[in-house]
């Protein structure tokens, strides 16, 4: 799939992770797609979360090496 930003989150532990992935959505256009990475065990719980509460759609989520990639469309 494609995506219109991306965001290595590789390192950051929580929140940070989901915090940055807060600040380049809020740049992108509604129905663009940011593609964040992040190996923090925590995001597995933190990045649905903070999708279904800002109301962002979670598209995808895929083990890549040791860190799992998010596709994260804004509404």
């Amino acid at each position: 799939m494609t995506y219109d930003a991306d965001l290595d989150a590789r390192g950051l532990l929580c929140p940070l992770p989901v915090l940055k992935a807060r600040k380049r959505l809020q740049a992108l256009q509604s129905g663009q797609v940011l593609r964040m990475v992040a190996d923090d065990p925590a995001a597995i719980i933190d990045v649905p979360h903070f999708c279904a509460e800002a109301g962002h759609q979670l598209l995808d989520t895929q083990g890549i090496d040791d860190a799992q990639a998010y596709l994260i469309q804004k509404v």
